[in-house]
């Protein structure tokens, strides 16, 4: 739990459901869902709200409770979609969250807005977003009181007021939090407020934010239009991963004016890369999530713009059939995720978990599509069109997704065939050393490629040159122009990870030209030293976590670099170790080297009672050593894993089952033994 974002500390998701270790990245994945747990999917409610997700703003993510939240720049926000063309793209909400009333209600016991942060009020705020064709949200709670410790008033026994103020003031979404509850039954305090809303006559889209706590997809989809199935997202690769985990099995629930939230997006706020933010958007489109903005539109990169704004992306997010995307395969951390469409297509995900790149393949038909001679393929981040005679295949980049739609039409031949790049041999290699590539361009279209050439181009310094032909006149169905490279890495370059990229230019029958690339990730790095080793003081080849950095020798403190704590387990503290927060795999290079890793193991104290996890300790691909799920207080475990062989150690934790809130895990006094 995010102890930093005060909101949250109230929130613990119970019955989440990710278990066991899977995947190249050591991270827990879903089992599918299969016929005997498909419910019969709920019908849309009359009002005709919400018939597709709703998409708009929130300001939480970026600002939270901080000065900067007030109605100059929420109306700032509504200029923007008008400006940037988000409003074009189908963004229509601009939501308040917390913070945006006084702490105190009036004597008539109605809710004051705070005069310093909306000196015109909600209305004079709803009337400005209304004229620019938008729609407003606000906030409230399920309970005595706000999320937020300064006490903000929630709507527990003053629904019915609370709904008609937000009605008198033009409100048009309601998002309804969890915190302070009292213990009152869940679905009881949910359906009191439908209750309530449905009484001022006034359309209003209720989005219901219970965390997922009491199972909300099975008796929400009558009660609201939206509900949130997980605890709170945050700016990083684990969060977006644990909830993206939790919410894919619940595919079933979702459909026109009922819809699976697996919260906000957090595109642009800066703590995922661009990739990263690509596979956030890619996916929860993929899942018909609600995308409601998190990040700041003030200050965002056109990156950000061009990511959000994508409305061939946002067009498989609002199609009128309402399907969500379903787990097709995830064998390794490679994901096929995909998304019956309205017309007849597929919107198909290739997802990819892990941390270096990986070919992830299926077919038309697998997805769902009958069988046809081909098939037209729109990638729909790079827009551009193929056809395929059924392979939908592709190397995707560590964290990245490739986004395509699928048709079966009679207008495949009309585009030039996809092809699928590939570059084969180690991601590892040694400062002044070469390595050896093997590069394939495979004609995956029913028609030849024809005057097919390909390209490696490395980092500035190093040589990369051909070993074989590098040309081909034509490649028919399934035929491949296989390339041999030799790089060579200069003297004196630094460890870390450097870029190359795969290129490959060819023409269709017709004489339409077309190209492929695909980046390629090297990684420079040294040979582990004989003897025995302290993990936190060796470099790491990559890390992965849940909320902040790795720490090296403190717990994780979720934030900055260098906030934690001395790691502490059952009362014992260390002073050598790793500090990380669930999802988590942190990487070392051992290169076959090595004999043993060893750490003691568990949740920090600092968790005073909340916490479970599970640790693992991966060779390569294989599990060589796992704990069961670990809680907070429990004294530390010794882990020890034979690695003898293993190119690669992954130190995995993952979060024992029920969301990564409060999963500070320690590596204590971890150690690694190479040599004779």
């Amino acid at each position: 739990m995010r102890h930093l974002l005060t909101r949250t500390i109230r929130r613990r998701v119970i019955g989440a459901l990710t278990a066991g270790l899977l995947g190249t990245a050591g991270l827990a994945t879903p089992a599918l869902a299969g016929p005997r747990t498909t419910p019969a999917a709920a019908p849309a409610q009359a009002d005709g709200l919400a018939l597709t997700p709703p998409m708009g703003f929130n300001n939480w993510n970026s600002t939270q409770c901080r000065a900067e939240f007030d109605e100059s720049m929420v109306e700032g926000i509504a200029d923007l979609f008008v400006a940037k063309g988000l409003k074009d793209a189908g963004y229509q909400y601009v939501n308040l969250d917390d913070c945006w009333a006084l702490p105190t209600r009036d004597a008539d016991g109605k809710l004051v807005p705070d005069p310093a942060r909306f000196p015109h009020g909600i209305k004079a705020v709803a009337d400005y977003v209304h004229a620019k064709g938008l729609k407003l949200g606000i906030y409230t709670s399920a309970g005595t009181k706000t999320c937020n410790p300064a006490g903000f008033p929630g709507a527990l026994g003053h629904e019915y007021s609370d709904a008609r103020q937000f009605a008198d003031w033009g409100v048009d979404y309601l998002k309804y939090d969890n915190c302070n509850n009292q213990g009152v039954d869940a679905k009881q305090r949910y359906t009191t407020m439908r209750d309530a809303l449905k009484a001022t006559g006034r359309p209003i889209v209720y989005s219901i934010c219970e965390w997922g706590a009491n199972k909300p997809w099975e008796w929400a989809p009558d009660l609201g239009q939206s509900w949130r199935t997980t605890g709170d997202i945050s700016d990083s690769w684990g969060s977006m991963l644990s909830i993206l985990k939790q919410n894919l099995p619940l595919a079933p629930y979702a459909g026109p004016g009922h819809w699976n939230d697996p919260d906000m997006l957090e595109v642009g706020n800066g703590g995922m890369t661009d990739t990263e933010y690509r596979t956030h958007f890619s996916l929860w489109s993929v899942m018909a999530a609600p995308l409601l903005i998190g990040s700041d539109l003030r200050t965002a990169s056109p990156a950000t713009f061009d990511i959000l704004g994508n409305k061939e992306v946002i067009a498989v997010d609002q199609d009128p059939l309402g399907k969500q995307g379903a787990v097709v395969s995830s064998e390794g951390g490679r994901w096929v995720v995909a998304k019956e469409m309205a017309d007849g297509s597929r919107a198909v995900a290739l997802f990819n978990e892990t941390n270096t790149a990986q070919r992830i393949s299926t077919t038309a038909t697998a997805v769902g599509l009958p069988r046809a001679s081909a098939y037209t393929l729109r990638d729909l981040w790079r827009h551009t069109t193929a056809n395929t005679a059924g392979t939908i295949s592709a190397t995707v980049p560590a964290h990245g997704t490739l986004l395509v739609r699928v048709t079966a039409d009679r207008k495949w031949a009309e585009h030039p065939p996809a092809v699928e790049l590939r570059l084969d041999g180690s991601p590892f290699t040694e400062a002044g050393r070469t390595a050896d590539f093997t590069s394939t361009v495979t004609d995956l279209g029913r028609t030849p490629a024809e005057r097919v050439s390909v390209s490696l181009a490395g980092p500035s310094g190093w040589t990369v040159r051909p070993t074989s032909p590098t040309a081909a006149g034509a490649l028919p169905t399934g035929h491949t122009l296989r390339t041999t490279w030799r790089v060579a890495v200069p003297e004196g370059t630094a460890t870390g990870a450097y870029d190359l990229t795969l290129r490959t230019d060819y023409r269709a029958p017709n004489g339409v030209r077309a190209s492929s690339e695909v980046p390629v990730t090297a990684t420079v790095v040294a040979p582990p030293p004989d003897g025995v080793s302290y993990l936190g003081d060796l470099p790491w080849i990559s890390t992965v976590n849940g909320y902040g950095p790795v720490e090296r020798d403190t717990s994780n403190g979720e934030s900055a670099a260098g906030d934690g704590h001395p790691i502490t387990i059952g009362g014992t503290v260390y002073a050598k170790g790793l500090g990380v927060h669930a999802e988590s795999d942190v990487a070392f290079y051992t290169g076959g080297l090595c004999r043993t890793v060893s750490a003691r193991v568990g949740v920090d104290d600092e968790k005073g009672g909340a916490g479970t996890v599970a640790f693992a300790i991966r060779a390569d691909d294989t599990t060589a050593a796992a704990t069961g799920v670990l809680t907070d207080g429990m004294p530390a475990q010794q882990l020890t894993a034979d690695v003898t062989g293993a190119r690669v150690v992954h130190l995995v934790v993952t979060d024992g089952g029920d969301g990564i809130d409060s999963d500070h895990a320690d590596w204590a006094d971890a150690k690694l033994t190479c040599g004779a």
